[in-house]
């Protein structure tokens, strides 16, 4: 059947393109909303703001930091041995995947539903593979760590924001004098977010750029950067006009202010590891297709990527973010709980710092699933009350219903694929 392949190589690499493009622009349009969505949402930057942040860093980071190579199956989801024979299937399955993952984003954003998108893939990938050729595969316990982060990964976002919330209330918001106390303290939370997203950057990011650190070096310059962060933040704060004798109202709206500077670093560091991070689940795949053509049929685990392949993923995550991204960040920012510059950092940094903890121990997260449960443990600090049940509720629901999805569309494409190229 490797013929198959010969004859139609660069049909199939053409429509693979076309279907990795499609799921790129279904990631900008879903996931880069969520890196965003606190930022707006707490109206520390505009939309067109958060669409330019996102475009510059998502960016670079896909394309500077998404790798020269690419696992061409993400986390070891199925096993390549069963393929060996018939190259051709794993070729029309991954196309299938793409399709059905990036149809199924599309219609999670216009309905506003944040879902993961490394969990779209892979319900696809498993779709396919499971019933185009044998249940035997997938690796079933790596499916099940994914559900069973929908549990733990918003729990320990929620516990840190929770905890990062509570203690901007106690230390700054309900004192007697906000203005001093968040002048004191202010640039320690400064220097926690410089660490924790020097930590996302270094591990996630750099590591595709060829620069490797050991864990000891990455925590070092984490800590050097923290230092730095916490030192340029004070001299900042000490630079703000602010009239501390002023009513504590204007003064909860000066802190406020220091936040929002906050909120757009810690924006632009999500924004850039998330690129070098989740581009992968657009050109993983795809990657895939074209090494398998290319070598006449040979499956390898990893695959060099072809020039174009990274500017492709990159340009369709900016496209789908700046055409579609509005409704994702409305449910995020707006939609569970009110947020402000002060509770959008907490949800951010908890977000961060659950992602540094989770690529610590290999636990296979979502980005979206941490940044809702972040939002919700900061609306939980306020009281039961002030989170919106009936969102929250629909958001849990479309997680539930996303790797079926992914597998169900994927399984009625991979059959139609592989009637039209057989």
């Amino acid at each position: 059947m490797v013929d198959v392949l010969v004859t139609n190589g660069p049909w199939l690499i053409g429509i693979a393109a076309v279907f990795g493009f499609l799921m790129a622009w279904g990631i900008g349009a879903n996931d880069v909303a969520n890196a965003m969505g606190t930022s707006v949402g707490s109206n520390a930057i505009t939309i067109k703001q958060a669409i330019i942040i996102a475009m510059i860093f998502e960016f670079a980071g896909a394309y500077l930091a998404g790798g020269e190579v690419t696992s061409t199956i993400r986390k070891g989801i199925i096993d390549s041995a069963y393929f060996v024979n018939s190259p051709e299937l794993l070729v029309y399955g991954m196309i299938s995947a793409l399709l059905a993952a990036g149809i199924w984003l599309i219609v999670a954003s216009a309905l506003g539903w944040p879902v993961s998108t490394t969990h779209s893939i892979v319900g696809a990938i498993v779709g396919f593979a499971a019933v185009g050729v044998g249940s035997d595969a997938v690796a079933w316990g790596k499916v099940g760590g994914i559900v069973g982060s929908w549990i733990v990964t918003p729990a320990i976002s929620g516990f840190i924001a929770f905890m990062i919330f509570q203690s901007v209330q106690k230390l700054i918001f309900n004192t007697d004098n906000p203005l001093e106390n968040a002048k004191r303290y202010v640039p320690f939370y400064m220097a926690l977010a410089g660490f924790v997203m020097s930590l996302v950057t270094i591990k996630k990011g750099l590591k595709h750029v060829g620069l490797h650190f050991t864990n000891v070096e990455a925590y070092a310059l984490a800590v050097v950067l923290a230092i730095l962060v916490g030192i340029g933040g004070m001299i900042a704060i000490k630079r703000l006009k602010m009239d501390s004798k002023a009513d504590r109202q204007t003064q909860f709206g000066n802190v406020e202010k220091v936040f929002a500077i906050l909120m757009v670093v810690t924006a632009c560091c999500m924004a850039f590891a998330h690129g070098s991070n989740d581009v992968a689940n657009a050109i993983g795949p795809l990657a895939a297709v074209v090494s398998v053509v290319e070598s006449g049929g040979q499956i390898n685990n990893t695959a060099p990527l072809v020039w174009w392949i990274l500017p492709l993923g990159a340009v369709g995550i900016v496209l789908g973010l700046a055409i579609f991204g509005q409704r994702v960040m409305e449910t995020i920012g707006k939609n569970i709980t009110h947020l402000t510059p002060s509770r959008g950092f907490a949800a951010e940094l908890a977000a961060a710092s659950t992602v540094v903890i989770a690529s610590g121990t290999g636990l296979p997260i979502s980005t979206t699933q941490t940044l809702v449960g972040a939002v919700l443990g900061v609306g939980m600090a306020r009281g039961i009350a002030a989170i919106n049940i009936g969102v929250v509720r629909n958001i849990v629901v479309s997680w539930v219903v996303t790797l079926p999805a992914g597998a169900g569309l994927s399984i009625m494409f991979f059959f139609m694929i592989k009637g039209i190229f057989n």
